[in-house]
């Protein structure tokens, strides 16, 4: 091994003359950031230090790993540069080292650690002053969207499959924070708890229309921050109410139309402000969403009309700036669908333990990193890590 190695890990304190001898690192990376989370082992027999086969799992998840013994073959092959950087000997932990720290590993802390440094990567969002002569761009809104996903292939006490409600920032399409939901409960008792790990002051959630309750637009109140969220039959009076305004009187405040998947969409946008007859906490504005979709071949195009409610009001955002938000909440049904597709999370054979938990946070992370890095094919992005092992030591900082 040669001596002029970068090594991205400091020394364990409490383990001493346990492990081979490494350079202190004075890195803000992620690595340095793992040192906070909790060793679940005991300090005999311990051969492989914690925040090295931590490292290992996300980094062979960057690379495309989607199981134990996936990251146990991943490091296995690496180049003696990267295993050195990332702490490893000689001799990788083996698949069942791996799957026992993984599976013991309290997977809210893990979570909360890489969601606060991910926090601080992430580039400001800006918008451009539309009535500036000359092009300026100021600090905008922070659009965080929630939405949870069971991993279909695990099994929680109760015999359900683990369902995992997380946070994502539209702007940068990373992962803020992830929480399990209760198997005997629902997301909804899982919003408070997710969001009390992010500083959401001023940003504006978006959330599907299992989230349109009173408690969590209070919740949202106290914190400082906004909302959009969609009505539905489940809020029967709201949605009839919504439906009521006279919506054919209301000019379009925006539209789009594209192109995607084999088909072309167009999105009308209309807006009006909260008239008496609305009751609900906070409510500025009213939307309507008519979304028209058109495949090749199909003769007739098939229309959706989606409404919503706001506590935005003309002055804090734009008819633009809403339908934006509106539409960037899909971003997290993409991340879902990542997670499905190019990391086979319903197939996963990870079942018990915080195992599907942890897998799960690390392929948003590994999502995250490669969206921070510039990539837009995930999937591409972890085939050239798995070419090239040395990147994921730029990608962890």
């Amino acid at each position: 091994m040669s001596a002029s190695v970068s090594l991205l890990i400091p020394v364990p304190t409490r383990q001493g003359g346990r492990f081979p001898a490494m350079a202190t690192s004075t890195s803000t990376g992620l690595l340095s950031a793992l040192g906070a989370v909790s060793d679940p082992r005991k300090t005999r027999g311990v051969r492989h230090r914690f925040v090295s086969v931590l490292a290992v799992g996300i980094c062979a998840v960057l690379a495309g790993a989607k199981s134990f013994a996936a990251i146990a073959d991943w490091a296995h092959d690496l180049p003696p540069g990267v295993r050195a950087s990332l702490g490893i000997g000689r001799v990788p932990p083996s698949e069942s080292t791996i799957r026992r720290m993984l599976q013991q590993v309290d997977p809210d802390h893990l979570d909360q650690v890489i969601s606060g440094w991910l926090l601080a990567q992430h580039p400001a969002p800006t918008a451009a002053i539309p009535t500036a002569r000359v092009p300026v761009r100021v600090p905008a809104r922070k659009v965080f969207a929630v939405d949870g996903k069971s991993a279909r292939g695990s099994r929680c006490g109760q015999g359900r499959a683990v369902h995992l409600f997380a946070a994502l920032d539209q702007h940068t399409g990373t992962v803020l924070g992830q929480v399990a939901v209760d198997a005997k409960t629902n997301e909804i008792n899982a919003f408070g708890p997710l969001l009390d790990r992010i500083d959401i002051t001023g940003a504006v959630i978006t959330a599907d229309a299992l989230h349109t309750q009173r408690g969590h637009v209070d919740y949202l109140t106290g914190r400082g921050a906004h909302y959009i969220l969609v009505a539905k039959a489940n809020q029967p009076t709201l949605y009839d109410q919504l439906r009521s305004i006279p919506w054919k009187d209301i000019p379009a405040a925006d539209t789009t139309t594209g192109k995607g998947h084999g088909r072309r969409e167009s999105r009308t946008v209309k807006l009006t402000e909260v008239r008496a007859g609305i009751d609900f906490p906070g409510a500025r504005l009213a939307i309507q969403v008519i979304r028209t979709r058109n495949r090749p071949g199909q003769v007739r195009a098939t229309k959706e009309t989606v409404y919503a409610i706001t506590s935005l009001s003309h002055d804090d955002a734009t008819a633009t700036q809403l339908a934006d938000a509106i539409r960037g909440h899909w971003s997290i049904e993409v991340l879902h669908w990542i997670r499905d597709v190019t990391f086979a999370e319903d197939l996963s054979q990870i079942r018990t333990g915080a195992g599907p938990q942890v897998m799960a946070g690390l392929r948003n992370l590994a999502v995250s990193l490669h969206r921070l890095a510039g990539q837009t094919n995930i999937a591409a992005a972890c085939r050239r890590v798995n070419r090239y092992p040395e990147r994921v030591l730029s990608l962890i900082g």
